[in-house]
């Protein structure tokens, strides 16, 4: 579950910042048993692009970050 909302607020960020901002996304030190597995899928391009390429995961993400209560 920390890796899609992760990856949500990736997307999210990516959206409305300017293209030359660096995301970072860190799940809070002690909050998940895999922290430092998350926080690197969470931070590799290549990991973040693959799992975006899975049709149900993109479909998920998207309407995370279209939903009108952000």
């Amino acid at each position: 579950m920390a890796t899609i909302i992760g990856l949500c607020l990736r997307a999210k960020l990516k959206e409305c910042l300017p293209l030359h901002y660096k995301v970072d996304i860190r799940v809070s030190p002690g909050s998940h048993a895999d922290e430092h597995s998350v926080n690197k899928q969470l931070n590799d391009k290549e990991r973040v692009v693959a799992a975006l390429e899975n049709p149900n995961l993109r479909q998920l993400v998207d309407e995370c970050i279209s939903s009108s209560e952000m």
